[in-house]
Formats: structure tokens, C-alpha cells, sequence
């Protein structure tokens, strides 16, 4: 192994020890590999160059703005409506509460795509009004971190947006209808692990509302859910694109919350718009730090090596994507999505390219693999933050949490295996066409 390489991967791993922000991390173990390779003063010009090429990117800009629009909803009553119309539509099964929270997570997180907000938004009303019904804390706490993820599947997602720029330009409009199948898939694999824990603990029925609360609860969430048709309704018909929709987002968003529900006022929106900075920034220094790592890896021919060794370990596509899926697991348990994302599709996607995979279905797989990194310590950080919301600690959780890791892996090889999952409706809208 290269010198570069070996200081790369001891400055990352000690610095990640030291707790150190994770973009710092990926930076200063660049900075310190490119020393290796070339002079301090191009070193030092060159990760700048990288960093700043990495972020200059115009479908870049659908970020911040998806980003502002995800924060407004969760000041602006959103959840709240989004979760008594789950109630009609579950709320009456047995155990129908934990149903309400899986459709409440996904339906929040489809219209802010935004794993962590969804268990904010989500998280803070369901878990404490389930523990009153009857359920244990840790399961509905689990159950609403693992939930939150369907969100990066189902547009908008800023995921899947980085993703395309990674792998050189895979039409995002194609890669937001593609997570649509994969996310109702995980959202139905928790579903059936709810209804087995229902039926062995005795869990309550709901209520069954009346005709006029389903009516009133429906109508009250339908200006919600008309975010949903008017985003990707406008990029499928050509309207506009993933950027300009993540404004219209904004917008809709805003008006929704300041005038038709009245829950944000004037007075919130310098806390808002602070605070959509401040992700932005974080997200934005995370792509540089990665686009310029990926970069030195390039430079010393690390992803070449790689897909020879994968390729070479065995002749079954089976067990090479298994084993890929294996090393995205690991990758997801200590790193966070977004670089995850830059530094392994240039290394992975030439390989799954020779295995027969489509660049859109390879996309797919691998940010649903990453998502359940993100309900998995050290760094899952939707994992801490339910912790935080429900006052319980992540050893308490690890039980609940297996059988629901279970259903989203079982789901990953579904999605994994079966191209048509992520590829049957970008094809059928004709926003893609398979190589």
C-alpha cells in the first residue's frame, strides 16, 4: 500500500478518535496524504482547488433551498397534520399507532427530505403520545429513527442529488421518481416487523374516526401533500428542474405555514433562515472535503485497485455485490452519508457497471444502504437525536432495534437483486432509458 494511503487512513482514524468534525477529518487526512505525494505548497493548492471545484456545481443550489423549505415545515404544523391523517388511514389496527408513525415519518420525510427533521418533527409528538397509549419508549423510539430514512429515498431527497453529481451526472429527475418503490419497500419491511410485535405484545386498537373526522383530518393535510404533486409533478412534465423546484418548494412551504395554517410568524423566520445557513455550511464543507479526497484517491489509483481486487474474489455478481453492500454497511456505521456518497461511488460504480448494473440502480442501493448507517452508532445521527427526543440511551435501544434493522437489510436485497424495483418507474415515465 502507498504511503499516502497509510498516512490518509492512521491521520483520519485518529482524528476521528479525537472526536474532530467529520469534514475536518476528511480534510486534514487529504492535506496530510497529498504532502506525501507532492510538496507542501501544491498540497495545499490543490485540496483548496478541489474543495472549491467540488461545491461549484448548479444542482448544488437545490440543496439549501430543500434544506430551508425542510425547516419551515417543521415549524409549520406540518407533522402535526400529516399525523391524524395517518390516523385515518391506520390508526384503527391493532398496534395502529406504530402504522401511524412509519406513514407520518415517511410522508414527512418525502415532503422535507430530510431523515433528521422527520425524526424531530415526527419523533417529538408520536413518541411520548405512544408511550401514553401503551407502547414501550424503545420500541417507539427505534421505530421512528428507522422511519425517518425513508425520506432520503423518496424525493425531494439531497441525497440523491449528491449522488448524481458523484456519479457524473445521472439524471436526478430519474433518480427522485426511482426512490419512490425503494421507500414505500422499507416502509412496508418495518410495517410487517410492526405487525408481528402487535400481535405478540397486544398492542391497542385505535379508534376508528368518525366520517367527518376523516373528511375534516384529510382536507386539513391535503395543502401538505400537494407539495408532493406540485414538485415532482412539475419535474416529471418538464415544468422546471430539481433546482428551480426546490425554490417553488420555498415558497409553497411559506405560504403554507405563514397564511393557510398560521404556525410560523414573521419573527421565526431570522431563527429559520440562520439555521438553514448553518446546514448548508456544514453540508457544502462536507462535499469539498470529500470531492477533494476522492480526487487524491483517483490521483493514486486507489478505486482501479479496488474493483480488480472485488472483481478478482469471485466470478458470482451475488456475492460481489453482497460483498459491496457489506463494506457500505460498515463505511455507513462511521461515516456520514454525504461523503460516504462522494469518496465510494467512484470507487464502487465502475464495478457494479461491470457487474450489469445500471448507474440509476446503483444509486438506489446505495443510499439505502447508507441510510441505515445513519440508525447505527458511533455516528448515526438520526440515532442520537431520537435518543435525545425520548430521554433513553442507545444501549436500551440496540434490542428493538435488531428486528428493524432486519426488514431494511431484507429490503436492501430486494432493491439490490431486483433492478426493477429502482428502475420501473423512471423508465415507464421516460426519464431514463437503461445502458
Amino acid at each position: 500500500m502507498e504511503a499516502s494511503v497509510i498516512v490518509l487512513l492512521l491521520t483520519f482514524v485518529v482524528l476521528l478518535f479525537l472526536h474532530v468534525p467529520i469534514s475536518i477529518c476528511i480534510a486534514l487526512a487529504t492535506f496530510a496524504a497529498m504532502i506525501f505525494t507532492i510538496d507542501f505548497t501544491p498540497a495545499a493548492i490543490t485540496i483548496a482547488q478541489r474543495m472549491g471545484s467540488g461545491i461549484d456545481s448548479f444542482a448544488l443550489l437545490a440543496i439549501p433551498f430543500f434544506v430551508l423549505s425542510g425547516l419551515i415545515m417543521g415549524r409549520g404544523g406540518i407533522a402535526f397534520r400529516l399525523i391524524e391523517f395517518s390516523k385515518v388511514i391506520m390508526g384503527m389496527l391493532p398496534g395502529g399507532l406504530a402504522f401511524v408513525n412509519i406513514i407520518s415519518c415517511t410522508l414527512f420525510g418525502a415532503l422535507s427530505g430530510s431523515a433528521v427533521a422527520a425524526t424531530s418533527a415526527v419523533g417529538g409528538f408520536m413518541i411520548p403520545t405512544m408511550e401514553k397509549e401503551g407502547y414501550d419508549r424503545n420500541f417507539t423510539t427505534a421505530l421512528t429513527v428507522t422511519a425517518s430514512t425513508t425520506g432520503l429515498l423518496i424525493p425531494p431527497s439531497n441525497i440523491l442529488i449528491i449522488y448524481s453529481l458523484a456519479s457524473g451526472g445521472v439524471s436526478i429527475a430519474a433518480l427522485f421518481i426511482a426512490g419512490y418503490l425503494p421507500g414505500l419497500l422499507v416502509a412496508g419491511s418495518l410495517m410487517a416487523v410492526c405487525a408481528i410485535y402487535a400481535k405478540r405484545n397486544g398492542l391497542p386498537v385505535g379508534k376508528m374516526p368518525t366520517a367527518k373526522e376523516a373528511v375534516v383530518k384529510t382536507l386539513d393535510a391535503l395543502p401538505s401533500l400537494f407539495l408532493i404533486v406540485l414538485v415532482i409533478g412539475g419535474i416529471i412534465g418538464g415544468y422546471f428542474t430539481a433546482t428551480e423546484a426546490s425554490v417553488i418548494a420555498v415558497l409553497y412551504s411559506l405560504l403554507l405555514s405563514m397564511l393557510v395554517y398560521r404556525e410560523v410568524k414573521i419573527g421565526d423566520l431570522a431563527g429559520i433562515f440562520i439555521k438553514s445557513v448553518e446546514t448548508t455550511a456544514i453540508v457544502m464543507l462536507l462535499i469539498g472535503a470529500s470531492t477533494a479526497l476522492s480526487w487524491m484517491l483517483s490521483y493514486e489509483n486507489i478505486p482501479q485497485a479496488i474493483s480488480t481486487a472485488l472483481l478478482g474474489l469471485s466470478e458470482n455478481p451475488i456475492i460481489i455485490l453482497l460483498t459491496i453492500n457489506l463494506i457500505l454497511l460498515l463505511v455507513g456505521v462511521f461515516m456520514d452519508m454525504t461523503p460516504a456518497v462522494l469518496i465510494f461511488t467512484p470507487i464502487f460504480l465502475p464495478v457494479a457497471i461491470q457487474l450489469g448494473l445500471s448507474p440509476l440502480h446503483f444509486g438506489i442501493m446505495m443510499v439505502l444502504n447508507l441510510c441505515i448507517g445513519l440508525c447505527t452508532p458511533p455516528v448515526g445521527s438520526v440515532l442520537f437525536l431520537g435518543c435525545s427526543i425520548a430521554q433513553t440511551t442507545i444501549a436500551k435501544l440496540v434490542r428493538p432495534l435488531l428486528p428493524l434493522y432486519a426488514a431494511m437489510f431484507v429490503a436492501l436485497l430486494i432493491v439490490t437483486y431486483v433492478p426493477a424495483v429502482s428502475e420501473y418507474l423512471p423508465i415507464a415515465f421516460g426519464l431514463y432509458e437503461k445502458p
